[in-house]
């Protein structure tokens, strides 16, 4: 196999000193010794025993994040309740009342809604590459959600991410409670308004939670209702529910209490009418 060329070489060498934090010179020797196979590379960088070195922008959000460390209420690498929540309103200007808050949170890989780690802020903040001042973090955040409601992706890394971080201790599903509040700030902008010219969904479905359901929310609960809600919005009349779907037995309800409330009808419904 023939030698990566100069550019690829090049590459490879921002990679390793990237993922090493170790000078070009010693990139050049063990990616040479090697062969220029990147990971082959890193292991035999570390196992010479040659530490991770923090990089100049790491230091930097370390530095950030201690900056916003209570000393007598946060651990060395935790910010409790109040520093997080002073974090995201005073530093990143996000609205803690809507969507916005778990754009935040996920952004930098907060463990739950009232915490947020080191690891998580400096990880999360290099991964964007947007730099290490508040200043910054806060266009960047600002600018993720003038597309949450159409960029579909994100929407759902943001929508799945709220369910395990908005879980109480070692819970494995969501509090009835606390998931009506989540959905009613996910699906509102600047979410993903869940409402169509006819109906409000987000209403219909949180009046018939309210009424018929009496348990938590699992994570399958969970996510199929963002499966639901989509379709729902591209098809008011929900014609593509069918009986022998896959759809929860909840959603199956759901369909049932809005065809007897007379928001939707099936042609069978139609059929029966008529006779």
């Amino acid at each position: 196999m023939p030698p990566p060329s100069t550019a690829q070489q090049k590459v490879f060498i921002t990679q390793f000193v990237s993922l090493t934090g170790a000078s070009e010179r010693q990139a050049t020797r063990y990616l040479k010794s090697t062969g220029f196979k990147i990971n082959e590379a890193v292991d035999a960088f570390y196992a010479a025993g040659n530490e991770p070195k923090t990089s100049a922008l790491e230091a930097k959000l370390e530095s950030l994040f201690d900056s916003l460390r209570d000393d007598d209420n946060d651990e060395k690498d935790k910010l409790e309740l109040d520093s997080t929540m002073g974090y995201l309103s005073n530093k990143l200007k996000a609205n803690l009342e809507n969507a916005e808050l778990f754009l935040a949170l996920d952004l930098i890989q907060a463990p739950s809604v009232g915490e947020i780690t080191r690891k998580g802020y400096v990880g999360g903040w290099k991964a964007t590459g947007v730099g290490a001042t508040h200043q910054e973090h806060a266009a960047h955040l600002k600018k993720l959600k003038s597309s949450l409601s159409t960029d579909t992706a994100l929407f759902k890394k943001v929508y799945r991410y709220t369910f395990v971080a908005g879980r109480e201790g070692d819970q494995k599903a969501l509090s009835l409670e606390n998931a009506l509040i989540y959905w009613g700030m996910l699906f509102t902008p600047p979410g993903m308004a869940w409402r169509t010219p006819n109906h409000d969904w987000l209403e219909l479905w949180m009046s018939f939670l309210n009424e018929k359901w009496t348990r938590s929310v699992n994570k399958d609960m969970w996510n199929m209702t963002l499966e639901f809600a989509v379709k729902a919005m591209a098809d008011e009349t929900l014609s593509f529910w069918s009986e022998d779907g896959a759809w929860p037995s909840v959603i199956d309800d759901f369909v049932e209490w809005c065809r007897v409330k007379g928001i939707t009808k099936s042609e069978s419904m139609d059929v029966d009418a008529d006779a």
